[in-house]
């Protein structure tokens, strides 16, 4: 069962559920909780609402159970009560569905589209197919056990309180070669915290309602907390492509810095290096007056660089 998209380029199916048919707007006992339990209306007070309670408390002290009392509000009675979750799930077979994920990319410096029904996948092929790794891997087409399965997850399981998986569509392309060789790459993970050291408020679900009218009249409504596995489809990718006046450019810097380096080498050996003088003999050339030349190690100084 899908439900209506909960963000931009996700999708939402439903495993799990907590019905709470026929609520009215009425007075009711309120669920117990170390704030709301009472032993008389002095524990109440009128018109207080808790943000963490279920309506507007109306100053009296009511039975709860044979035992417990509690503060009595002014709520959609009667009241949700979700301390069991239906096990195992009810739509738990939502293993077996299946999901048709259409994406498209264009990188606009290379004047690139592509989508992941590639060219080679034609109608007949894609009633057929099913994503497999090994054997169908450029099919589009999803079963959602596998999907979680791939996350390292049972479905199962997870079906009960819900998650998050993420679907990794990754497009790298090298465009020097021919497009044929661009195509996606698709990885599953898992998003939501599992940790058991932190287990506070586990999975994933959320509440809506649906609103009518009784055979009296009146306003209506049932509550649906619904468990289930949330989709994210994050799409990622880089594309290159050879072009000569940056490798140019490059190649320039390049000369320029090991130019660069060599001048700073000599000043380093001619400066700071305790056998600078012998290299400094070794390194220039004295040219005398009839254009003759001789190493400067042949003449009497005591610097480099002058006769």
């Amino acid at each position: 069962m899908l439900v209506h998209q909960q963000l931009e380029n996700t999708f939402f199916v439903l495993t799990n559920v907590i019905l709470t048919p026929g609520q009215r707007q009425s007075k009711c006992p309120e669920t117990p909780s170390e704030v709301t339990k009472c032993e008389s209306d002095s524990d109440c007070k009128e018109g207080y609402s808790d943000v963490h309670g279920n309506g507007v408390q109306t100053g009296h002290c009511v039975q709860y159970s044979d035992k417990i009392k509690t503060c009595e509000v002014q709520a959609w009675c009667p009241l949700e009560n979700d301390a069991n979750i239906p096990k195992p799930a009810v739509l738990g077979a939502a293993e077996d569905f299946t999901v048709l994920i259409k994406n498209n990319i264009q990188y606009p410096k290379f004047k690139f589209k592509k989508r992941n029904i590639l060219p080679h996948i034609n109608s007949t092929y894609l009633k057929s197919c099913m994503f497999n790794r090994q054997t169908d891997p450029d099919c589009p087409i999803f079963r959602l056990g596998d999907m979680v399965t791939e996350a390292g997850e049972d479905f199962i399981v997870m079906a009960l309180k819900g998650g998050i998986i993420g679907i990794f569509i990754d497009w790298n392309c090298d465009l020097d070669f021919s497009e044929r060789f661009c195509i996606p790459k698709y990885s599953f993970s898992r998003l939501d915290n599992k940790n058991p050291e932190n287990n506070v408020a586990p999975g994933y679900n959320f509440r809506f309602a649906k609103y009518y009218k009784n055979n009296e009249s009146i306003d209506t409504r049932t509550l649906i907390k619904a468990f289930g596995i949330r989709f994210d489809v994050i799409v990622f990718g880089m594309a290159g492509k050879f072009n000569i006046v940056p490798t140019i450019v490059n190649l320039g810097a390049t000369l320029a810095f090991l130019s660069l380096t060599a001048a700073i080498c000599d000043w380093v050996m001619l400066t700071c290096m305790k056998d600078r003088d012998n290299y400094a003999k070794h390194k220039f050339i004295h040219l005398n007056q009839n254009g003759d030349s001789m190493p400067l190690s042949s003449m009497e100084t005591s610097s480099y660089g002058t006769p």
